[in-house]
């Protein structure tokens, strides 16, 4: 309320162009804290949950199994598959011999052939079927939001963890686009979180690529300086920018 009436009274004495620099110079506004990395890991298979190895909350390491599937039956059928491959290459391979004799057609070797290479397109497609069965963490980070459960069965596509990488959170807020006269990459100041009454050293890193024509505004990146265990995504607070004066 009292900076509203010193803006005002500013405007009437000196004019509003007055009135506006000095709101420039010193301005608060609302920011929300936000992860670098976040996805939200889906299956790629129709089959039953057997473990989930995280919490809601806890941390994991990049290539950290943290969803496996029940994949017995797909097991099985990558076995059968070898033997038929194995079987099939001793049948080219006898072929091979006995052409070498002119003891054997040139169709009835080519289809040996084929034969091994459909075998082994057999071997190599549920072999990539087993990979499926483990979900590997992309990146290290913590559980965010479970969405299924244990001896769950889950269709491909269904939603199963969000994850989110908290290593360095970052600041989202909307400036006025004016402002990007003095606001650079590398600006520094200070954000305060409601939830833990503190402040913290921010510093900008990037602006969108686009302001909004209506609201005559842009929205603006910056990333928290230093490690402060006490922050989460989704806390939020106020920052106080001061642009730098020119020389």
């Amino acid at each position: 309320m009292l900076r509203a009436f010193l803006l005002v009274l500013l405007a009437g004495l000196a004019g509003p162009a007055v009135a506006e620099s000095y709101a420039l110079d010193r301005m608060e506004m609302r920011a929300q804290l936000s992860p670098q990395r976040y996805t939200t890991l889906s299956a790629e298979m129709g089959a039953k949950i057997s473990r989930i190895a995280v919490r809601e909350g806890e941390r994991f390491n990049a290539g950290q199994i943290l969803i496996q599937f029940d994949c017995t039956l797909q097991s099985a059928q990558l076995d059968k598959a070898k033997a038929q491959l194995a079987g099939a290459e001793n049948s080219f391979t006898g072929n091979q011999r006995l052409a070498a004799l002119n003891a054997v057609g040139q169709v009835e070797l080519k289809n040996s052939e084929a034969e091994v290479m459909k075998a082994r397109a057999d071997v190599a497609y549920l072999q990539a079927t087993l990979d499926k069965c483990s979900i590997l963490a992309p990146f290290d980070g913590r559980a965010s939001e479970q969405k299924a459960r244990e001896q769950q069965f889950v269709q491909p596509g269904q939603a199963l963890l969000d994850i989110l990488d908290d290593s360095r959170l970052e600041l989202d807020f909307i400036v006025p686009s004016r402002w990007l006269t003095w606001l650079k990459p590398g600006h520094a100041f200070r954000v305060r979180i409601d939830e833990t009454g503190r402040d913290y050293p921010a510093r900008l890193v990037r602006t969108a690529a686009r302001a909004d024509p209506v609201s005559q505004s842009i929205k603006a990146v910056a990333i928290i300086d230093g490690t402060y265990p006490e922050l989460l995504a989704g806390m939020s607070g106020h920052i106080l920018l001061s642009p730098r004066k020119s020389k």
